[in-house]
């Protein structure tokens, strides 16, 4: 079914005064506005939440490997003391950590770099809304 386009040099409702028109321009976008907010608070709420739980899966992690961390770090600083003297070892040990947490660091920047707390669809929305308001007042 093939749909006609109203003529564009006739007024949509004729029968309509100028400040109705203006009245229905703003209530039109009061709702606007209304809707865009409610979509903000959504989005902003999903994103709060899936911070919360990567929140608290990093922070199980982080407790585990840090006990992990301690008992590993001791056993293998014990069994290279075989080898070098104890002080010795648990610098070597302490050397490889030091490597590692750069490394982690490193990447941890990078990956916050990506993370954005901006709406990007109610952004995108609210520019396809002015360019909405815009039409209708042209």
């Amino acid at each position: 079914m093939t749909r006609i386009d109203p003529d564009p040099t006739k007024p949509l409702e004729p029968d309509k005064s100028l400040g109705d028109l203006f009245g229905d321009l703003s209530h039109e976008f009061s709702e606007l506005v209304r809707a865009q907010t409610e979509l903000a608070k959504s989005e902003i709420r999903t994103q709060a939440n899936n911070a919360k739980r990567m929140a608290g899966a990093f922070g199980g992690a982080a407790l585990a490997a840090y006990m992990a961390l301690v008992l590993l770090s001791f056993a293998a600083a014990w069994g290279l003391s075989e080898v070098v003297p104890e002080g010795v070892a648990f610098l070597i040990v302490g050397l490889i950590y030091a490597a590692i947490a750069a490394v982690m660091y490193l990447r941890g920047r990078e990956r916050a770099r990506e993370f954005s707390i901006v709406p990007e669809e109610t952004v995108e929305s609210v520019k396809e809304d002015v360019q909405w308001a815009q039409q209708k007042i042209s």
